[in-house]
């Protein structure tokens, strides 16, 4: 007899929210632009030489009609972007930027107009650098305040038409890579500053989601994990438990955190093994009690695969692909704890990510089932080096056989129980890549400039564009080439 599971077909609600992410510093550009002052990424993507800063991005400053023309004309009901605080807030002086302002009102009115769901990222990533050099980044606690007073600026804005927000973008990945994402001010302490910084951060995550449910009505806010499915290397029970830790210090200690507003025992014992003092002080706790998230925000791209790691062994840090010459990322090793290995039954990009669609349905089954909240992807897709044919198109196989699988997943997913509300993969079009700029390209559209040179950013739909329109005309039902 066959098992019914096993005939499964990818389910969507009505109204299922389909659209595409960016983020304000990968993709907006006129960075000094109309009173904007410097972020840290602004700062941190001229660092990486070889690639593109953000002074021009994709120019969706200037180009944000059009591009939202194209948002429409796909059929998208749903765009994730974020805001820029440097652009809001640009000096210490306390006075609110209009012409910030006035960019983020007119984009998403222009959404409503649409009939596009605008869901706002709060913070991502981008640092202003008045912040960074007044309260020595997020170390100093005189954030909090300064992100709560921006947060109610933003909500008592836009909250009239903005009804779904994330607080703070991959803060577990900004933890466990703080160096790369410019965290990491002081590296000799990092490994017990870190948990201080998570700290200060939780309590600005906090303060958003307090401020949300106060000013926002019919307001709904969540976090956005970064989300690594961890599968154990083999039976071997030593894996397990290895995959087990890996899962608790990449992302569940953050997960837990946000469902259930304290920290889990498992973080607290680490805290006390390796005396860890997360300065935690009086009333802390109280504001944390009142931060009850509405959903999870999840950006998942691949998998790992954990081994058990020797307390002999020694250690490894992450060194991640940048070039996109497949080999060139090293595994870590945290001796006692875990390792991470190739997994031998997946596929690989160029940057040595894993190709498995299995786990974003393996990550929304886990999530749903450790916190019963309803969820969204916020991030998922696939990047490649890309160049305008001869046709003049820009053809994407591997890009629609990606999605193609990952959306089949959500969609099974879904059938097997798990509220999602939406679908918005990275990214709608191309924008300068974390590590990549614009040698590594995700978008549905592509924007004519590259690392090297400023070029005339002109819009051109792949081939993806095309079929994720059709994707979404069909409710998801019609998902092939």
């Amino acid at each position: 007899m066959t098992d019914k599971l096993d005939t499964l077909k990818p389910e969507f609600p009505e109204k299922f929210l389909w659209g595409g992410s960016t983020s304000s510093w990968q993709v907006e550009g006129a960075i000094e632009e109309d009173g904007k002052t410097l972020s840290l990424m602004d700062l941190n993507t001229r660092k990486k030489k070889g690639y593109a800063d953000d002074t021009y991005a994709s120019d969706m400053y200037h180009h944000y009609k059009e591009d939202v023309k194209l948002m429409a004309e796909a059929g998208m009901t749903s765009y994730r972007f974020s805001i820029a605080w440097s652009r809001i807030y640009p000096t210490s002086d306390g006075k609110v930027n209009k012409k910030g302002l006035d960019f983020y009102n007119n984009l998403i009115n222009e959404l409503i107009k649409y009939n596009i769901t605008p869901i706002v990222t709060i913070y991502h990533y981008d640092m202003p650098v008045w912040i960074d050099e007044k309260y020595d980044g997020w170390y100093g606690r005189g954030i909090i305040a300064e992100f709560d007073k921006y947060c109610r600026t933003i909500f008592r804005e836009f909250g009239d038409r903005v009804k779904y927000w994330l607080s703070i973008n991959e803060q577990n990945m900004q933890i466990c890579y703080g160096d790369w994402l410019g965290i990491d001010k002081h590296p000799d302490t990092w490994f017990e500053d870190k948990w201080k910084v998570n700290h200060i951060m939780n309590l600005c995550h906090a303060t958003a989601v307090v401020a949300c449910h106060e000013l926002v009505p019919d307001g709904k806010i969540g976090p956005v994990p970064g989300y690594v499915p961890i599968y154990p290397y083999s039976c071997n029970p030593k894996d397990q438990i290895a995959a087990m830790n890996a899962e608790e210090l990449t992302e569940k200690v953050w997960c837990d955190f946000y469902a259930h507003r304290e920290y889990s025992p498992f973080i607290k014992k680490y805290w006390e093994r390796n005396n860890i003092d997360p300065n935690i002080r009086p009333g802390d706790m109280q504001l944390i009690k009142q931060a009850r998230i509405d959903f999870f925000a999840l950006n998942c791209y691949r998998s790992n695969t954990a081994k058990y790691c020797s307390p002999d062994d020694k250690a490894q840090v992450y060194e991640l692909n940048k070039s996109g010459k497949k080999g060139e990322l090293k595994f870590p090793k945290v001796p006692g704890m875990y390792q991470l290995v190739k997994n031998p039954y997946v596929e690989y990009t160029d940057w040595d990510w894993e190709i498995d669609p299995i786990s974003i349905r393996y990550m929304l089954k886990y999530v749903w089932d450790h916190y019963q909240l309803p969820m969204m992807i916020t991030e998922n897709g696939y990047g490649e080096h890309e160049k305008i044919s001869k046709d003049g198109k820009i053809h994407d196989p591997n890009r629609i056989k990606f999605l193609r699988e990952q959306i089949r997943n959500v969609g099974l997913a879904i059938a097997e129980g798990c509220p999602v509300i939406a679908y918005n993969p990275w990214t709608f079009l191309d924008v300068l890549s974390t590590g990549n700029g614009m040698s590594k390209r995700y978008g549905f559209v592509y924007v004519n400039t590259t690392d090297q040179d400023k070029l005339d950013f002109k819009r051109i739909p792949k081939d993806s564009y095309y079929w994720y329109q059709k994707v979404i005309k069909s409710n998801g039902k019609d998902l092939d080439d």
